[in-house]
């Protein structure tokens, strides 16, 4: 069961209490480039990301954020470390969040400022610890990444701010849950969860699958993001398979297809690439199967709203379990793209 925390706004969207678990990501691009951040943050909504951060390094950086702001739809997060000036600007600027980093920015008194002028303008403040935190590499990595959120939570909160969200992260998989399992039974305030630095896409899948999924398997996590090395929409589309495999979220296209074996009658893989590349951007929920038995195949994928399965030069064309068709391979995958067009179509009327 999801652990119950204080529901938070970001700007449009409300993380924590009974929300969804949101799915985040993070620009890789210079953030004073106005029109190449616009750009990637219309990629990274039109995959499905609900809350982004921008990397604010200078004045220049922080003055973009109000351009930025002009042409996307979902709140973005300010995320700041070493220059606390930079934090206020950044908020004169219009985010919707700040993410601090506890221990670089030492001087309580600028903390004070920072949540003064976030209450001000009602955004909340991230608290994130990571090990950038330390100086120095501490005895004890996951109670120190612990004591230092908790520090800089006391200090916002002896400041009457509690629009607070907790973000423990570390590259390491078990660090990061055992830091987060402690953190969630002494706080009820929102927790962002990720795998920091996970590395490149493969790598990052496993790490950030198991990180991340054990976490909210276990009811902690109101947000998310999965760190990879390359294309952010990757992280979007990582993070909406980790949410659909735990039966969280519901979100596009889930595709079930069988690992292929001696029996395989079909190109199960080329199959697989077409329907990626023709529906892949639909953000209707969809689950399709792509079997490459005739035989086990329907049976193997009841729950599928539609599937196709090979024979010997021939297939199937099947929704939830019961045969529709039976075609020939060479109009197999036409017919099966004309049927799941309609499919997704009535899903979505229903939807409306």
């Amino acid at each position: 069961m999801r652990r119950k925390t204080k529901a938070i706004s970001i700007g449009n969207t409300a993380i924590g209490g009974s929300n969804p678990i949101r799915v985040q990501s993070m620009i890789k691009v210079d953030t004073r480039n106005v029109s190449l951040a616009v750009s990637e943050i219309i990629r990274l909504e039109d995959a499905g990301c609900e809350i982004v951060r921008l990397a604010v390094k200078d004045n220049e950086a922080a003055s973009a954020l109000s351009k930025i702001k002009q042409n996307v739809h979902i709140p973005i997060v300010a995320d700041i470390h070493f220059d606390p000036q930079l934090a206020l600007a950044s908020i004169e600027n219009g985010a919707d969040k700040i993410r601090l980093n506890p221990s670089n920015i030492e001087d309580k008194e600028w903390i004070k400022r920072i949540a003064s002028s976030a209450k001000a303008r009602n955004i909340p403040i991230r608290v994130g610890a990571n090990l950038g935190s330390f100086k120095e590499r501490p005895e004890n990595i996951v109670q120190a990444l612990v004591e230092s959120a908790l520090k800089e939570v006391k200090i916002l909160e002896d400041e009457g701010f509690d629009k607070i969200v907790v973000s423990i992260k570390s590259s390491d998989v078990i660090t990061t849950i055992e830091a987060n399992m402690k953190i969630s039974e002494l706080l009820d305030y929102p927790i962002h969860i990720g795998i920091t630095e996970a590395g490149p896409l493969e790598e990052s899948l496993v790490k950030s699958g198991i990180g991340i999924g054990f976490l909210i398997f276990n009811g902690v996590g109101d947000t998310l993001r999965v760190s990879i090395t390359g294309d952010p929409v990757w992280e979007v589309k990582a993070a909406y398979e980790i949410l659909r495999s735990l039966g969280i979220r519901e979100y596009g296209l889930n595709i079930i297809s069988c690992p292929m074996c001696g029996r395989a009658e079909i190109e199960i893989l080329e199959i697989v690439k077409k329907i990626k590349q023709d529906f892949g951007s639909t953000k209707t929920p969809i689950k399709i199967a792509v079997m490459g038995c005739a035989v086990n195949g329907p049976g193997e994928a009841k729950e599928a709203d539609l599937g196709i399965a090979g024979g010997k030069s021939s297939g199937v064309i099947f929704r939830e379990g019961k045969i529709l068709k039976v075609l020939n391979e060479n109009t197999l995958y036409e017919e099966f793209s004309k049927l799941l067009k309609e499919t997704i179509s009535l899903k979505e009327t229903r939807s409306s």
